[in-house]
């Protein structure tokens, strides 16, 4: 019995110091549940060491080894039953064996126990237990056999980092175990009562020399650990109140494509395919929509209001307060850089509960349950109403800033899960008199990147004039885009500049003023922007009840605003149906892009000489000085000197230009630049691009320019001319497909390369770069090589490129 309890204090010790280092990771899971499973590991390990310990030492192994198997697998399929997760036993313990380092770093804390974020831990907890009984029970190495637990607390601290509070009391628990393992282990064996000292026959000099040095090396090993005591405890004090590094830095996210990264432009796709269904969804703790969505791109049929009764003007206010069905979010885009709108998420493996987004408060909220399946939606985005709070049937990673939500593996046909999220219902009375946000915690949405066409600008600088507060500024935006612009299935997609511009200022016989949801959504956020206004756009669908099914018409982009108490607006810039728009100029006069400067401005560009003063050339030589072929000679030389000279500097800065775009900056940047080259060769061949296509239009405009049909021997110039230049088919476009003498090659390849630049920028290459650079020169090169000599020359000379903007 003694025996006993003199082998149980390092076993106990074991056990205590890896289920302290249980408890220290558990601290940003969700729920006590690692804990106690690490400290079944713990128990588990150990527990069988001491079991066998009279098994030779090879065959304790591989008999821990399978009492691992079977605790990991009961752990994971407990934690997948609570978690709710579908699929077979071994399905899922592969996914966590594969998978469980990277989620363990990437889950959003609170980490809920799952199959893949209790994997690591249960089994390096048994590892640690199995080595620590083996060499310090076994093999009676105390110290030695402290090692494993030790590395398993650091690493579980290390895990932590500064995502939890300092662990004071755990540590110093962790280091009183270590402490009683160690005087436990180290107490050195008595001999058997009766057996003869083996000192007893050393020489009494020998005995005091070994005493002697005993004492000698007791003293020096305890003036050793009190020097090492302190040196270094300045250094760990000083430690202990710095932030400790946070390990999830060094690991990538989930990361998604261009198409979930910008899914505005999917409006226009699903706009054309009105009846794909896309997904099935029935809502719970909605109350009765009050009426037909209004604003839809479809519209619907409504009756038209008879010519006697005039239609009331709809209170946006009110509107807002009492919403027309019931919308559901697919992805907040936060960001916008000129070309196009990004969701700007970074996404965390997150469990069934997701931690709450930081709300207003005083805001009353609802609870809102919603099953949904997936049909003919594609991606990775998960729609739900906002904000979700909890999720099963599907595993998510979640951005806790904007509350969107993605499936990593991506979406199937077929997936169904249930989402209750947490609806605010702000008091929109309270809209005229609100205030909206600024510093920094809201620059990301303010930020208007340079290079927004001055019509753009002028519209905002025109609407805020007009309007002082901010929820008038944004009505007054609202009210714009609804009364003089028209919703249209078949408009392209695209939202940059000069998109929105050709949307907000083009001929609407030509294509302008029209356009979908995406291009209503863009422009108000941008103008919002301008004005002042925190702004972002969102991507859902607007179902009129809530359940059903969803298809691509009920697509919709809307944007909102930022305001104080009141948090983010939404607003509905859309016109109503069977409106008729009123024409742009009635209420804003856009300026031309290339105004022709009036007659008189021309005209003082150059002085007159006053009628009474002769001109040098007419005053007489009295003097002698240099007759009249003597000054225009020189003047003309001259002249060509400067010529010459303004020529060279054209040259040499369009040299430049080229090697600053295709050679300098990032492989994104570089593409860009070779684009440039394309447009500026189109451009100086007299075939301009408009500044509304998108790059696969622009690719198309440059076939056209350059893959006509070889144009048949055409007669030389004029006679007597003696040039023997091929005169054009047609004198007043010298450029026109069909007078080329050869095909240029596509750049289909080069738009590719473009919209990867654009949609992911990131992910462009140095090779992708040279390969733009490379299709552009060859692109440029053979459709100057088309031109005569003469345009060839000015070509080369043209100074457009070094002032021409995208």
């Amino acid at each position: 019995m003694v025996r006993l309890l003199r082998a149980l204090p390092v076993p106990l010790a074991l056990i205590a110091m890896i289920g302290l280092a249980g408890a220290v990771l558990g601290r940003v899971y969700a729920d006590p549940l690692l804990t106690q499973l690490v400290l079944g590991a713990a128990v588990g390990s150990v527990g069988v060491s001491l079991a066998a310990r009279r098994l030779p030492s090879w065959l304790v192994a591989p008999l821990s080894v399978g009492a691992l198997l079977g605790y990991t697998a009961f752990a994971l399929w407990f934690t997948a039953q609570r978690a709710d997760l579908p699929g077979a036993l071994g399905d899922v313990a592969a996914d966590a064996a594969r998978n469980g380092i990277p989620r363990l770093l990437t889950a959003l804390i609170p980490v809920e126990p799952m199959p893949d974020t209790v994997i690591v831990p249960l089994v390096t907890a048994w590892l640690a237990g199995l080595a620590g009984a083996e060499v310090g029970i076994r093999a009676s190495r105390v110290l030695l056999g402290l090692v494993a637990p030790a590395g398993l607390y650091a690493g579980a601290l290390y895990v932590v980092g500064p995502n939890a509070e300092p662990t004071i009391w755990p540590t110093l628990a962790f280091a009183t175990a270590g402490a009683v393992a160690l005087a436990a282990g180290g107490r050195p064996s008595q001999p058997p009562p009766g057996s003869p000292d083996p000192g007893s026959e050393l020489p009494p000099a020998v005995r005091a020399t070994m005493r002697l040095r005993l004492l000698a090396g007791t003293a020096a090993g305890l003036a050793l650990v009190v020097g090492l005591a302190a040196l270094l405890a300045p250094l760990v004090a000083r430690q202990v109140g710095t932030t400790p590094v946070d390990p999830r830095r060094y690991v990538q996210p989930p990361q998604v494509d261009s198409l979930d990264e910008n899914p505005l432009i999917r409006i226009s796709g699903w706009a054309l395919s009105p009846d794909q269904k896309l997904l099935d969804v029935t809502t719970a703790g909605v109350p009765a929509a009050a009426g037909p969505a209004t604003g839809a791109p479809d519209g619907g049929a409504e009756p038209t209001p008879d010519a006697d009764e005039a239609p009331a003007e709809p209170d946006p206010v009110e509107e807002l307060k009492q919403p027309a069905g019931v919308r559901i979010r697919l992805a907040v885009l936060n960001d916008y850089d000129g070309v196009t709108w990004r969701v700007g998420a970074t996404y965390r493996n997150a469990g069934r509960v997701l931690p709450a987004v930081e709300s207003v408060p005083d805001v009353r909220t609802e609870r809102v349950e919603q099953q949904i399946i997936i049909d003919g939606l594609t991606g990775r985005l998960l729609p739900a109403v906002p904000t979700p709070r909890e999720v099963t049937g599907a595993r998510v990673a979640y951005d806790q800033s904007s509350g969107t939500m993605i499936r990593p593996e991506g979406l199937k046909s077929g997936l169904a899960y249930s989402v209750t999220s947490v609806r605010e219902r702000p008091d929109y009375d309270l809209l005229p008199a609100a205030n909206v946000p600024s510093g920094d915690a809201v620059a990301r949405f303010l930020r208007v990147e340079a290079g927004a066409p001055e019509q753009l600008q002028r519209l905002a600088t025109q609407l805020a004039e007009d309007n002082g507060a901010p929820y008038g500024r944004a009505a007054a935006i609202e009210s714009f885009l609804a009364e003089h612009y028209r919703v249209v299935p078949d408009a392209p997609s695209g939202h940059a500049y000069p998109n929105l511009n050709f949307f907000l200022f083009g001929p609407s016989n030509g294509g302008g003023q029209r356009g979908t949801s995406e291009q209503f959504a863009a422009s108000f956020a941008v103008l919002a922007r301008m004005m002042g206004l925190p702004s972002r756009v969102v991507v859902g669908f607007q179902s009129s009840t809530g359940s059903g099914p969803v298809r691509a018409a009920d697509a919709l982009a809307w944007p909102e605003v930022l305001f104080d108490g009141l948090g983010w607006v939404p607003f509905n810039p859309l016109p109503k149906p069977n409106t008729k728009p009123r024409p742009v100029e009635e209420d804003f006069k856009p300026e031309p892009e290339d105004p022709t400067p009036p007659p008189d401005e021309a005209t003082e560009t150059a002085e007159p000489t006053p009628s009474g003063t002769p001109g040098p050339a007419a005053a007489p030589n009295r003097r002698g000085g240099l007759g009249t072929p003597v000054v225009v000679g020189g003047g003309t030389g001259g002249l060509l000197l400067l010529l010459t000279g303004l020529a060279v500097v054209v040259v040499s800065l369009r040299r430049a230009q080229r090697r600053r775009r295709l050679a300098d900056g990032s492989p994104a940047q570089r593409i860009y630049g070779a684009w440039r080259e394309v447009t500026d060769a189109l451009r100086l061949a007299g075939r301009p691009v408009p500044n509304h296509l998108a790059a696969t239009e622009v690719a198309e405009h440059a076939r056209s320019s350059g893959q006509g049909p070889t144009a048949p021997s055409a007669p030389t110039g004029p006679a007597g001319s003696g040039d023997g230049v091929p005169a054009p088919a047609d004198p007043t476009d010298p450029t026109r497909p069909g007078t080329l003498r050869r095909a240029v090659p596509p750049i289909d390849d080069l738009a590719v390369l473009v919209n990867l630049a654009a949609f992911a920028p990131g992910n462009a290459t140095d090779d992708q770069a040279r390969q733009a650079a490379d299709l552009a020169l060859t692109y440029a090169g053979e459709l100057r090589a088309d031109r005569p000599w003469w345009r060839r020359v000015l070509w080369s000379l043209h100074p457009g490129p070094l002032r021409w903007r995208s």
